[in-house]
């Protein structure tokens, strides 16, 4: 048989690996000698959106794949990338990891399925031959989420089971009775009544909130969440900002209460050097929240007193050597906030 391509790039965060994943990905083994999947979302804590880790999602996807088309396994490459919100930093990114698996002379198409305005990226790559692949029994990620987090009857499970592959479904079944799921559920019925809260708003409610990037010494100042979303994360310091304040003073206060920084407020302000707008709809699991990064750096000869406060369970000086290390364990986007004042992934 002549294939096509002799790449095929499916890009997904497969959260979880569905049957509709999984027919596409059978399609690209039809049409092209091999497969890299693009792992969407990878290298970040665990949250509602993405609850599985990089190398379960990759182990969910070739025990499906192979009980579907043994040998499949062989033919497909796995390629982990960080989300950047940033499209500009993204697609080169993309690119990069396609040419480490790919020859340059090799034929390269890019296969999915164009459910809707999130599925733009998709045509980020107009040298790539695109190949259109219909929503197999209109199955969505997301919906099968929803009903995991819910799922309390035999019938949720009957529709997860009609919607999974069958080691899919028993590796769901398995990770519910894990500590880590009773955390996502937490988080999961939280943002639920958040959102119940604003039902009867007149327009979709937009949060706005401030953290603080705060260095001294080739140390940046971290907390550890108390609350949901994100219990047990390390986080900037930040929250939301009251009626009656500027941005800037926000986070000095966000700053006293969650870390009892031992830094008057003049010097804060004086140490200020940068400031960025985080505005990317997705970064939050709570809803549209677009926060205000203020970057201090701090000039001490010792690193300042500090004890977490508030809905901070801990405070702590962190060397910025060590923040790539803990990338899995940081909250929503504060990896990339952090890296963005401070270049760590340069």
């Amino acid at each position: 048989m002549t294939l096509s391509f002799d790449y095929l790039v499916y890009i997904g965060r497969f959260q979880p690996f569905h049957k509709g994943h999984q027919e596409i990905l059978r399609r690209a083994l039809e049409k092209s000698a091999k497969v890299i999947v693009v792992l969407g979302s990878a290298h970040r804590a665990r949250n509602i959106k993405n609850p599985f880790s990089d190398g379960e999602r990759r182990q969910m996807i070739l025990t499906a794949m192979e009980e579907a088309m043994p040998g499949a396994g062989g033919r497909i490459i796995f390629c982990p990338l960080r989300d950047y919100y940033n499209d500009d930093k993204w697609v080169p990114a993309v690119r990069e990891a396609v040419a480490k698996a790919a020859p340059s002379s090799a034929r390269i198409g890019i296969i999915g399925h164009d459910k809707d305005n999130s599925s733009y990226y998709l045509h980020k790559f107009p040298d790539w031959q695109w190949v259109s692949e219909e929503n197999y029994h209109r199955l969505s990620a997301t919906d099968l989420r929803r009903l995991w987090f819910s799922a309390s009857d035999e019938e949720s499970w009957k529709q997860l089971a009609a919607a999974t592959p069958a080691s899919v479904l028993s590796f769901l079944k398995t990770f519910r009775e894990s500590p880590v799921y009773a955390d996502l559920a937490g988080e999961f019925s939280a943002v639920e009544e958040g959102k119940a809260a604003w039902s009867s708003a007149p327009y979709p409610p937009v949060f706005v909130t401030v953290d603080a990037v705060v260095r001294c010494k080739s140390h940046v100042l971290m907390v550890k969440r108390g609350g949901l979303p994100g219990r047990g994360q390390w986080a900037l310091p930040g929250g939301f900002v009251e009626q009656n304040e500027r941005l800037r003073e926000a986070s000095i206060r966000e700053l006293a209460e969650e870390t009892g920084l031992g830094v008057s407020a003049d010097v804060l302000r004086a140490s200020l050097v940068d400031r960025d707008v985080f505005d990317h709809p997705d970064r939050s699991v709570r809803g549209r929240t677009i926060t205000h990064g203020f970057f201090f750096d701090i000039a001490a000869d010792e690193l300042p007193v500090v004890v977490g406060g508030d809905d901070a369970v801990e405070a702590r000086w962190i060397p910025v050597e060590e923040l790539l290390g803990m990338e899995t364990m940081i909250f929503d986007d504060h990896f990339h906030i952090i890296n963005r004042f401070l270049n760590v992934l340069a």
